[in-house]
C-alpha cells in the first residue's frame, strides 16, 4: 500500500549538532480523505556499524564509551558497550566503516561482510545503518584504538559467550550490538558455548 503525502509544512527548529526539523503533512487515507499530522524529525546522516570477530579465539571486539542520551534516560554511568559504528559523512558504508574500526578500535579490517543496513528508530529520526561483519587477528592491530578528538573510547576484547550473557543480563542493551551479536550466532561465525 502506497501512501500518498503533501508537505504542509518544512520549519529548520535546530542546527547544531544535527538538524531537527519541524514536519506537518497531510496524509492521504484509503478512503480518499486525509489525515494531517506532524512530527519533528531528526536528521544525523546515514551511519554503519561493524561487528569485528574472531573463529579462533571465539571473540569479539566491542567499545565501551560515554552516550549523553542514555544517561539522561536512566543509564547511572551513560557508559554504552557496543560495535564500533560511526557517520557516514561523505564516505561510503564500507568506507566509514574501516576508518572507523581502525580509530575506535585500532584494528585494520580485511576482507568485510555486508549483513544488511535498518533504521534503528524511524519514528523520529532518518539514519540507516549499514550494518558490516569482518574477522580480525592479532596482526591487524594497528593502534590502541581509543577513538579521536572529543571520543573517550575503551576497546573490550571478549569472549562470544560472555557477550551472549551480557545481552541477556542488560549489560549490553544498545540495538545494533545486539543485532550483530544474534548474526554472528545465527550465521555460525562462533559458539554460545564456553
Amino acid at each position: 500500500m502506497s501512501f500518498k503525502i503533501k508537505i504542509i509544512e518544512n520549519t529548520l527548529l535546530s542546527q547544531h549538532w544535527f538538524v531537527l526539523r519541524k514536519i506537518v503533512y497531510d496524509l492521504m487515507k484509503k478512503d480518499g480523505g486525509s489525515q494531517r499530522q506532524m512530527r519533528e524529525v531528526y536528521d544525523r546522516g546515514n551511519g554503519a556499524t561493524i561487528l569485528l570477530y574472531h573463529r579462533g579465539k571465539n571473540s569479539v571486539v566491542l567499545i565501551r564509551q560515554f552516550r549523553m542520551p542514555t544517561y539522561i534516560n536512566g543509564n547511572a554511568d551513560g557508559m554504552l558497550i557496543e560495535t564500533c559504528a560511526g557517520l557516514l559523512d561523505d564516505d561510503s558504508p564500507e568506507e566509514c566503516i574501516r576508518r572507523e574500526a581502525r580509530e575506535e578500535t585500532g584494528f585494520a579490517v580485511g576482507e568485510v561482510e555486508k549483513l544488511f543496513s535498518a533504521y534503528m528508530s524511524p519514528g523520529g529520526v532518518t539514519e540507516l545503518v549499514h550494518f558490516f561483519a569482518a574477522e580480525y587477528d592479532d596482526t591487524s592491530r594497528r593502534s590502541a584504538g581509543g577513538g579521536v578528538e572529543d571520543e573517550v573510547i575503551e576497546v573490550i576484547e571478549m569472549p562470544f559467550p560472555q557477550a551472549l550473557a551480557m545481552v541477556r543480563d542488560g549489560r549490553i542493551c544498545d540495538g545494533k550490538t545486539i543485532m550483530l551479536l544474534q548474526q554472528a550466532q545465527l550465521r555460525g561465525w562462533l559458539t554460545a558455548a564456553e
